[in-house]
């Protein structure tokens, strides 16, 4: 097995280190990113829904940045939502500032019942842009 190409976004590798995984990992053409949370700098959650899933995106987009991609080149979403049915609406708010234009990634929305104490958690597929031009 080849060594995994791990992508390190700024001042976030420690939370990673001390959790064992990998924030994301270059793979094929591809950018997969671990679920991203709304975590304070010392890692707790952020109480504020809103602001929670604002962090999410930021802590999101910074990875991808830390791999050369930007929103705009991811392909596919899963999120991850406690409570889908009272959190749904105040969530889906702040998603279009970060979402960009149509066309829009796919999608996949999944009700749980835990995130470590977090409300909301987004994991991406993304196409490296060196591979941008492969289909």
């Amino acid at each position: 097995m080849t060594a995994r190409d791990v992508v390190f976004p700024p001042h976030r590798r420690a939370l990673y280190e001390r959790n064992r995984y990998s924030p994301a990992i270059r793979s094929n053409g591809f950018l997969f990113v671990s679920g991203q949370v709304g975590s304070r700098e010392n890692g707790s959650p952020e109480p504020d829904l809103e602001q929670q899933v604002r962090l999410a995106f930021d802590h999101l987009n910074a990875t991808l940045a830390a791999a050369g991609c930007t929103f705009e080149d991811v392909i596919d979403v899963t999120v991850f939502m406690v409570d889908p049915a009272s959190n749904f609406e105040r969530i889906w708010r702040v998603v279009p500032d970060y979402w960009g234009q149509a066309p829009h990634p796919t999608l996949t929305a999944v009700g749980v019942t835990w995130l470590y104490g977090f409300q909301f958690e987004i994991k991406v597929i993304a196409k490296l842009p060196e591979a941008a031009g492969q289909s």
